[in-house]
């Protein structure tokens, strides 16, 4: 659990060098966060392009889970071993490697070796970034630390999917990968120059043994909920993204041009949205802002799932508010999960925490590749089924997200 100081409720304002830390790991969260979801919107273009089918798509999405899955694990056991800032910066450059043979790919094998690279080295990334968050900031002002390095995934959508899709529009599906590139190395010289070590735990008693350390991580029983919850947060995205852009031409009947004014309307909004959601954990309590997002969530993903022909007006505003409601999940529950660790495991149970949620969102995207038919227009079938799955699973975490809730000594909200 966190220590007392980390918990302590007086310190609410962030220091200088605090507020370029966090802007530093935003951008770099922008980054990894724009290279895995850019294949997504980009399934109606790379399927006619590479002659495969909706199963091969869903596998090409899931195999970066699955591989970052595995490299979560190998890297769990030496999560705290090494300054944090030195473990992020060599797992991120080799995730610019990975983009990089995504960016020449050009047959479906290539393009599946290349998100497994991609994936075994960007898949620790986030799990560092958040060891980093949770050492940098005490409990009470996390909320807002997540609030805004999630703002990541939003601005991926205002700049990056929207970029993405022109450069697609514009040339071919590689050039999203070769932007990607250019604005990465920057962002992992901003690590270089103006991050400070990050060492603090390495003063506190760890096992001798990497093998060690990650068995006792893993089979510590207080971690048990939080690694469940973590499996299951991610379901719904990694069940409904992958298939977004075909079901919103095939089905709905959009242009594939209008795509990006929906992600860039969407995005903008989540800007907004993600540091008051931040705030507001902190103000008013962490598990009511979650129980507000997952009200708000099954609200709107059977209104999302079933939605026929409708103008692009209603698209863009269905997905604002579903957005919004799924940010106000996934902001107080990484704040509330963050305080289940001590400081001396942070690296590995963030590690294996990462591991688990990719292997579970691969499983997810592959599920919905089975459960997804294209029929001969080009339309998909069984949309549905993948909402009333994603309703059921929000559901449990809500419950389960309870349980954590009476875990955590969090300070009344204010």
């Amino acid at each position: 659990m966190d220590t007392p100081a980390t918990l302590d409720p007086v310190r609410i304002n962030f220091s200088r060098y605090e507020k370029v830390a966090i802007g530093i790991l935003g951008f770099l969260q922008f980054t990894v966060i724009l290279d895995f979801m850019i294949i997504s919107p980009l399934g109606a273009i790379v399927m006619p392009s590479l002659h495969i089918s909706p199963q091969q798509f869903g596998l090409a999405v899931s195999s970066y889970a699955f591989s970052a899955g595995v490299s979560g694990f190998l890297a769990a056991g030496f999560a705290d071993r090494f300054d944090r800032k030195r473990l992020l910066l060599f797992f991120y450059f080799g995730f610019m490697l990975g983009t990089l043979l995504c960016a020449l790919a050009t047959t479906y094998p290539l393009l599946l070796l290349a998100r497994i690279v991609t994936g075994l080295f960007g898949g620790v990334i986030g799990s560092v970034v958040l060891a980093i968050a949770t050492d940098l900031f005490p409990l009470a002002m996390r909320g807002r630390v997540m609030g805004v390095i999630s703002t990541a995934f939003a601005a991926s959508q205002v700049l990056g999917l929207p970029a993405g899709l022109y450069l697609t529009s514009k040339w071919d599906w590689h050039a999203p990968f070769f932007a990607i590139i250019a604005i990465g190395v920057p962002a992992g010289i901003l690590i270089m120059i103006f991050m400070r070590p990050v060492v603090g735990h390495l003063g506190l008693k760890q096992e001798h043994s990497p093998m060690r350390h990650l068995i006792n991580t893993i089979t510590e029983p207080r971690y048990r909920l939080a690694f469940l919850l973590v499996m299951l947060m991610p379901t719904g995205g990694y069940m409904l993204m992958p298939f977004g852009t075909a079901y919103m031409v095939n089905n709905v009947g959009l242009a594939f041009t209008v795509l990006p004014m929906i992600y860039l309307v969407t995005g903008l909004s989540t800007i907004f949205v993600g540091p008051l959601v931040g705030k507001a954990s902190d103000s008013f309590g962490k598990f009511r802002v979650f129980c507000f997002g997952s009200l708000v969530t099954l609200t709107m993903v059977p209104l999302w799932t079933n939605i026929g022909h409708v103008p692009l007006a209603a698209v863009i505003a269905i997905n604002v508010v579903l957005f919004a409601g799924i940010f106000s999940r996934i902001i107080p529950a990484q704040a509330l999960i963050s305080a289940i660790p001590e400081t001396s495991k942070r690296g590995a149970f963030n590690s294996i925490s990462a591991s688990l949620q990719q292997f579970a969102g691969g499983a997810s995207a592959a599920i919905a590749g089975l459960v997804i038919v294209e029929r001969s227009d080009g339309s998909l079938a069984h949309f549905d089924w993948l909402g009333y799955l994603v309703m059921a699973i929000a559901l449990g975490t809500v419950a389960l997200m309870y349980r954590v809730h009476k875990q955590v000594p969090e300070a009344a909200p204010r």
